[in-house]
């Protein structure tokens, strides 16, 4: 790793970088739809879809790739790192579309999701057949578009780079886990559950690494590192501080998937009960709580017509057996693993306090 002087970057330029993101996510978006466009005036909803979908979130998975790059000195402005953390932006959306459909959400950041969106215009224009079906048809088509734009994207970023094959490896890794992560999700919603609590954790633990955290965290901060060319003492640091910090992320995101404000996540309240997930609160819950509990709290699982009484008083139950504590005490220990690790990453300063004011906000913890 060169060792060059610089000044440690104001959060301005990191919102700078985000800034870029959106903009040339608009520019490739508008490109991709002149080019529907061109085959059909009727094809440009899809990308109009996506295009709005990519207009929200906070760009983090951008953000740690961006982190990952300036670790090792690389210049910030550069055009490979950009491209990159839009592919990972557009990786994210197509995830998003297709675990809403998987898991039958109507909402995502309260607006439709993708394919609520597509049926209710099927219904405005009174077409013919089944407006669920179109809207689903419509959305898993929209996904796979996104999920190519990133492929595209990525693949032109990471030739240019200090170590395409590396690069390709990597991001080819993250997408194949996270299909395997996504399909044991569905899978724990409908396998018949065991009654062993720390298998049950294991699995929970397993989902939440595959299906999220790793995507979400550890990927996006590898990516950026191996498109500069960093080495693999400098890739191994970088996994040890984030690895913890993207299990901490999904903890906590499983947490507001019951207990959170609805204003906030822009999901109805106890969305993941209805949904029936097997998350690492309700495995700590089930080796909590007695019989006759752990049947109230089985049967609600999965219930489609959970009811705000009916969310409120499971909400109640992972509360008073300590099945919430339990999580919040993981994600503090796993937070305070993560920032140990990134005070001892090879790194320049400049990221570090970077990647610490970002892993400290992913952790609820302000700055």
């Amino acid at each position: 790793m060169s060792q060059t002087s610089s000044v440690p970057p104001a959060p301005a330029e990191e919102a700078e970088f985000i800034g870029a993101v959106g903009r040339r996510l608009d520019e490739l978006l508008t490109g991709y739809h002149d080019r529907a466009a061109a085959i059909s005036d009727s094809a440009t909803p899809l990308v109009e879809a996506i295009a709005n979908l990519v207009r929200g979130g906070k760009r983090m998975r951008a953000v740690l790739a961006w982190w990952g790059w300036r670790g090792t000195g690389a210049p910030a402005d550069d055009g490979r790192i950009l491209d990159a953390a839009v592919a990972l932006e557009l990786f994210q959306s197509a995830a998003l579309i297709h675990d809403d459909i998987l898991d039958r959400s109507d909402t995502r950041r309260g607006d439709p999701s993708i394919h609520r969106s597509f049926e209710s215009r099927h219904r405005r224009s009174g077409w013919r057949q089944d407006p669920a079906h179109f809207g689903l048809s419509a959305a898993v088509l929209t996904g796979d578009l996104c999920l190519s734009l990133s492929e595209e994207v990525f693949a032109a970023a990471a030739e240019a780079s200090a170590n395409p094959a590396g690069a390709r490896a990597l991001f080819n890794e993250m997408r194949f886990e996270v299909m395997a992560g996504q399909y044991l999700d569905v899978l724990d919603e409908v396998e018949v559950p065991g009654h062993d609590p720390a298998a049950a954790l294991e699995r929970a633990r397993t989902v939440l690494r595959f299906k999220s955290a790793r995507y979400s965290v550890v990927h996006p901060l590898g990516l950026g590192g191996v498109l500069a060319g960093a080495d693999e003492h400098v890739l191994e640091h970088y996994e040890r501080l984030s690895s913890p910090l993207g299990e901490a992320f999904q903890l906590q995101d499983d947490l507001l998937g019951v207990f959170g404000d609805p204003a906030v996540t822009g999901k109805p309240a106890g969305d993941d009960l209805r949904e029936g997930k097997r998350t690492a609160l309700v495995a700590h819950a089930l080796d909590l709580l007695t019989g006759d509990q752990v049947d109230r709290l089985e049967a609600a699982l999965g219930d489609p017509d959970l009811g705000p009484e009916a969310v409120a008083q499971i909400q109640r139950l992972l509360e008073s057996s300590g099945a919430r504590a339990r999580v919040e005490r993981d994600v503090a220990e796993l937070g305070e693993a993560s920032l140990a690790a990134l005070a001892q990453a090879p790194m320049h300063e400049d990221a570090r306090s970077g990647l610490d004011r970002l892993a400290r906000r992913i952790l609820g913890q302000g700055r």
